[in-house]
């Protein structure tokens, strides 16, 4: 009896450690996936935060391209609309979200689009200021999703490894949703002259 009392109390504290560092680490990659989140929201942000200045810029010169404008302005207020919340990241809100982004990306593309027809504007320093930032912006957003879907990844097969996974389904650790590719992506676009 003493035997099996001293076995299961052994038993017991390794189960316990063995979980406890497990906990821990899951505690802290769900930290880093929720870290990696708000850099992707921040630079989401910074290109919310230029638009404004783009759009002003561009009035002046294309006044007549009103449904533009206001296209750019419409898709960046349904943007900034759409948050997620990095406690409750799922894979539903996660597309909201990225929806909202691909309508503002749209946007922003016709409006470049109809820059075109204007060479003192795209001559302007201010635009081409803005459009430098612009991009700069979308590579940064590239960028931290590209980090954010390497972190999740690296969360998701943390908690479903064993015995780790027991951990996960003890305390409540879910896999965390990834970027999923735009609609349209899969194929090339096609180019005519």
């Amino acid at each position: 009896m003493k035997k099996f009392f001293r076995l299961a109390i052994a038993m017991t504290i390794c189960v316990l450690s063995l979980t406890s560092c497990s906990y821990n680490s899951m505690v802290e990659a769900d930290e880093n996936v929720k870290a990696q989140w708000a850099k992707v929201e921040n630079q989401y942000q910074r290109r919310a935060d230029l638009i404004p200045n783009l759009v002003n810029t561009v009035k002046g010169y294309a006044a007549h391209e009103a449904s533009t404008l206001e296209a750019v302005v419409e898709a960046r207020a349904k943007a900034t609309q759409v948050t997620v919340d990095a406690e409750s990241l799922d894979a539903e809100s996660l597309k909201a979200y990225q929806e909202a982004q691909g309508e503002l990306s749209q946007a922003l593309g016709r409006l470049l689009a109809v820059t075109e027809n204007y060479p003192d504007l795209k001559a302007n320093e201010n635009f081409r200021d803005l459009q430098a930032q612009l991009e700069g912006t979308e590579n940064r957003i590239a960028t931290e999703r590209g980090r954010y879907s390497e972190i999740v990844a690296g969360y998701n097969a943390m908690i479903r490894k064993f015995p780790a996974v027991i951990t996960a389904k003890i305390f409540g650790f879910d896999a965390k949703p990834q970027f999923e590719a735009e609609k349209g992506t899969e194929q090339a676009p096609v180019v005519e002259f």
